[in-house]
């Protein structure tokens, strides 16, 4: 070996040390020829403990058949994200997600490299509060909250407007909360899905029963299924007998947040669940029945993640029994003095306050404001303000910088020569060119969506909008 060999693999070794994930290098026999520090931290095990030493030595619990390394040394196939439990010598449970690629010579696999993530506090988060929400089960069987509520704490009443257009969404709550069909929720962030959905619960016959809310996207994708389904016990090392969601939800309703954001394989098998009502557990042959209402939400437009194929089409016409869109703050402006007063009160209670007034100045800056946060933006707003003020009256230098500088200037002058808001002028342009094509078309919609150069399936969902909003 030459020198300049020599300062290569050097260079190389201090590259692949400073990385900030764990990597884990064996040859073709399984034996550690590199372990970085980030790996050592991950496993639990100091890196002299591990180099030039067996995997199954150093890691037990596991086996040839369950070791992502040996097993792609084995196969010579890569692994991508693959969720991985086992013991380290020590005993210590630990949960990675991997991905394993086979490292080869001139057609020859000489050994495996693997890229791990450690997801071991998520996960002990997710299982304990999986726990805590089965913990309390009644006669009946079906898990409650703690306290023997069923974790919804919001009702239609506690929903404040004075938009009609957001009464008559109220109103079309109310009456979808009897049944039990699925229901898609639309709406930008910070609109107030949740606070919606849990109204729906509260209004619902199933308001006694558990309600579970779960974020898809806060979850990692390795972990997620086993979260929504449960697992069995020998599904994978580590793996213990352990209800989901959908067992804990049974009865109740399960809300599923960013429903986008899951992987396709997973939204398949919600698709299997809402056509059948039978879940089985992540290793488990066993399949159960469970009655749960699901309600899902997005904060992008359906037809632009069916497009960008992170919602499945099926999926979408599954669960789209019910559909509410529920409007951003900008689009009705006449709510946000009235949101205001009621966020002032709410703080006056917790921070011991006695506001009793917003200068008309703010308020006239706070409609001409975009609010791209929405309501949790206008309550964040009276919040930081009233955290630094001392008396009675909210002014501009209490509102928080972004907002004091925002300039109303242009907003006023629009406002004066009464246009039409860009949004409604797009919806009303969008809807005379669907028309036009239908009535071209003879209301052939395949042949309306060509003429527009849309998928078919855009313009169904335009279609439902635009019948939505009469």
């Amino acid at each position: 070996m030459n020198l300049t060999d020599t300062k290569d693999k050097e260079i190389l070794h201090a590259i692949l040390s400073t990385i900030d994930e764990g990597i884990h290098a064996v040859d073709a026999h399984g034996v550690t020829i590199f372990y970085n520090h980030v790996a050592a931290k991950l496993d639990g095990v100091e890196g002299e403990e591990v180099l030039g030493k067996h995997v199954l030595d150093v890691f037990p619990s596991l086996t040839v058949e369950t070791s992502t390394l040996l097993k792609v040394v084995h196969t010579g196939k890569p692994i991508h994200n693959e969720h991985q439990s086992y013991y380290n010598i020590r005993g210590m449970l630990i949960d990675t997600v991997n991905t394993t690629l086979p490292i080869i010579v001139d057609g020859e696999i000489v050994g495996a490299v693997e890229i791990a993530k450690d997801v071991t506090r998520i996960k002990q988060l997710s299982e304990k509060l999986l726990d805590l929400q089965a913990k309390v089960k009644p006669a009946d069987g079906r898990p409650r909250s703690a306290k023997g509520e069923s974790g919804a704490k919001y009702q239609l009443m506690d929903i404040i407007t004075n938009d009609l257009s957001f009464k008559q969404l109220k109103e079309k709550a109310a009456k979808v909360a009897q049944t039990s069909s699925p229901i898609l929720i639309y709406g930008e962030t910070g609109t107030g899905k949740e606070l919606f959905v849990q109204a729906i619960h509260n209004a619902s016959p199933r308001k006694s029963a558990p309600f579970i809310a779960q974020n898809c996207a806060a979850i990692p994708s390795s972990l997620l299924e086993g979260i929504l389904f449960g697992t069995s016990k020998g599904s994978y090392t580590g793996a213990t007998d352990r209800p989901g969601l959908f067992e804990i939800a049974n009865g109740g309703t399960l809300f599923l947040d960013e429903i986008n954001s899951m992987p396709l394989d997973i939204q398949a098998k919600l698709l299997r669940v809402l056509e059948n009502g039978l879940i089985r557990r992540v290793g488990g042959t066993k399949e159960n029945p469970v009655n749960v209402r699901i309600i899902a939400a997005m904060n992008e437009p359906a037809e632009k993640c069916i497009e960008e194929k992170t919602l499945r089409p099926d999926l979408y016409y599954r669960l789209n029994v019910v559909n509410l869109n529920i409007p951003p703050l900008r689009e009705r402006k006449g709510d946000i003095a009235l949101l205001a007063e009621h966020f002032v009160r709410k703080y006056n209670f917790q921070f011991g306050k006695l506001v009793t007034q917003i200068n008309e100045d703010v308020l006239d800056l706070l409609h001409a404001y975009a609010w791209p946060g929405n309501v949790r933006e206008l309550e964040h707003a009276i919040e930081s303000a009233m955290n630094i003020m001392d008396g009675h009256t909210i002014t501009k230098e209490h509102i928080p910088q972004h907002i004091a500088a925002f300039d109303g200037a242009s907003y006023n002058v629009m406002n004066s020569t009464q246009l039409i808001p860009l949004r409604e002028a797009l919806m009303e342009t969008e809807k005379n060119l669907i028309t036009e094509a239908l009535r071209k078309t003879g209301g052939n919609i395949q042949q309306a969506a060509k003429l527009l150069n849309i998928p078919r399936q855009t313009l169904q969902y335009k279609l439902t909008k635009i019948n939505d909003d009469k």
